[in-house]
């Protein structure tokens, strides 16, 4: 059975990270629960590291062992030795040695789980998501107690809003709050959960390993603006992530804080345009057509049938809670206080989901995931994230801003196979078929966008007017659609010029556009 950490507790626990929806890790769960006689076997949901799992934590006192991709004959042997008093570390993935009862996952001193911070992680992949602690720890109670003191905190701090689907991207939340608390009518509180963009995993992340940590902090803004109501709008398609949510409201509602707070969990169109807040509202008031509402007013102002409504992602949420739980972790002083979570993904292995602060460099992107292919270039910020050949960024949202790229979460690795023409093509037509059509800035311009940039393989490479476009789209449109929909194109042109020059004479350097090389 190869060596084994001699047992410290009569206690040992054993936790299957996977997921509801991951198959193998469901059976390797029920390997280990057919196995187990005195040995504790809990099911926690991913860490976010997809390379790793399924993963098998292994605790008894203060040592963890961690096995990566874990099977069912595998878990087997894990709880055999185990149950024979023995904690087994041969071909482990880590072995951690620890403090006492540990309540967050114990990090690795290498490895992917050891990039960044794990703070708004710090509980995914340990603790069972589905069951709250005798012991849980709410700061919902404490917004309950005193609203006024919360909202002193997070204005203090300056927390910015997480993600497109935020009211508030890269602005202060607490001003929302304090527009809605003063707003005639009765507030609702949404947590806008609604991305779809498989490339952001960072908000069903939350909802699958912590989802306390989200109604919690949903339940804390909602005591302070006074709502009665926390609508959670999630895709219909994550069924996981919806299943952990409803098991985790009906936990939370025996709590003080949720006693008389009503949860209610909303599946969301499974469209790209459906995150964006004010068509997250549109969707939930059962609007069959999307369109984004002009702003002013904020949905604080106006928002979910005409109420005062504060629409913040689960990232958001979390962050609150973090930062009322530990003060110390934020700075006042800083651009952008907490971390930001960020899924690497692109041309890698797997995709992982991290937590950088938000001084820390993008380039420790590159030590979470394994590179297929030398790597060329990144999109960062999703979708409509901006191209850059180096990662040596702050996560910052002002860092991030000022150099053109986006903050929405998403750091992708492209290799040397991709071509930056095409890449940003792509992106435009995507901006051309999914608009949602009310502004004609974005309308009318992702047409003119993509026009253009079939120009370039017919020989003309209108450098100029593609700005001069995509210039007004930035200023004009009415949502983060319109505004970042060429940011694609610009940033390209930017970092890879030649390549355009290249196209517009019949070339293609990286040899990926059949197009001009017939």
């Amino acid at each position: 059975m190869g060596t084994a950490v001699e047992s410290v507790s009569d206690a040992p626990v054993l936790r299957v990270s996977g997921g509801v929806g991951w198959e193998r890790a469901a059976v390797v769960l029920d390997s280990a629960r057919d196995e187990a006689d005195t040995v504790s076997v809990v099911e926690v949901g991913p860490t976010g590291i997809e390379a790793l799992e399924p993963l098998v934590s292994v605790t008894d006192g203060e040592t963890t062992v961690f096995h990566s991709n874990c099977t069912p004959k595998r878990v087997r042997t894990l709880v055999s030795e185990l149950e024979s008093g023995n904690l087994p570390n041969d071909g482990a993935h880590a072995v951690v040695s620890h403090e006492g009862e540990q309540t967050e996952l114990p990090i690795p001193d290498d490895g992917p789980l050891s990039v960044g911070h794990r703070n708004v992680l710090a509980r995914c992949g340990w603790t069972d998501p589905a069951n709250m602690r005798d012991d849980e720890t709410l700061v919902a109670e404490d917004a309950l107690a005193d609203c006024d003191d919360v909202l002193s905190q997070i204005t203090q701090f300056g927390l910015l809003g997480r993600g497109r689907g935020d009211a508030r991207m890269d602005e202060p939340i607490a001003e929302e709050w304090t527009v809605a608390r003063e707003t005639d009518g009765d507030p609702v509180v949404v947590v806008n959960a609604g991305e779809t963009d498989d490339r952001n995993r960072t908000d069903q992340l939350l909802l699958e390993s912590d989802p306390i940590s989200v109604l919690d902090g949903a339940t804390a803004v909602a005591h302070v603006v006074g709502a009665e109501d926390v609508v959670i709008y999630c895709p219909k398609s994550a069924v996981e992530a919806q299943q952990r949510v409803r098991e985790t409201v009906r936990a939370f509602r025996e709590t003080d804080a949720g006693e008389n707070v009503s949860i209610q969990v909303f599946g969301s169109p499974d469209q790209y345009i459906a995150s964006e807040p004010t068509m997250a509202l549109e969707a939930l008031e059962g609007n069959d057509r999307l369109e984004a509402r002009l702003r002013p007013p904020s949905p604080a102002k106006h928002g979910l049938y005409g109420r005062p409504t504060v629409v913040h992602t689960p990232r958001t949420f979390a962050q609150v809670r973090r930062a009322l739980l530990f003060p110390d972790e934020f700075d006042a002083d800083d651009a952008d206080p907490g971390t930001r979570l960020v899924t690497v993904t692109g041309d890698v292995a797997q995709p992982a989901t991290i937590e950088l602060p938000t001084g820390g460099s993008l380039s420790d992107c590159r030590n979470a995931v394994s590179v297929d292919g030398g790597f060329k270039m990144a999109c960062v910020g999703g979708q409509f994230g901006g191209l850059t050949r180096s990662l040596d960024h702050s996560p910052s949202a002002p860092a991030l801003a000022s150099a053109r790229l986006g903050t929405d979460g998403v750091v992708e690795l492209l290799n040397q196979s991709r071509c930056a023409v095409a890449t940003a093509g792509t992106r435009a037509r995507f901006a051309e078929e999914e608009n949602c059509g009310r502004c004609v800035p974005c309308r009318e311009g992702s047409k003119q966008l993509v026009g253009m940039l079939r120009d370039v393989y017919s020989g003309e490479f209108a450098d100029d007017s593609l700005r001069e476009l995509a210039r007004t789209m930035r200023e004009s449109s009415i949502c983060y659609f319109g505004q970042s929909a060429s940011r694609p194109v610009t940033t390209a042109m930017d970092e890879f010029e030649p390549e355009f020059h290249a196209h517009a004479d019949g070339r293609c350097p990286s040899g990926a556009c059949e197009e001009v090389q017939s």
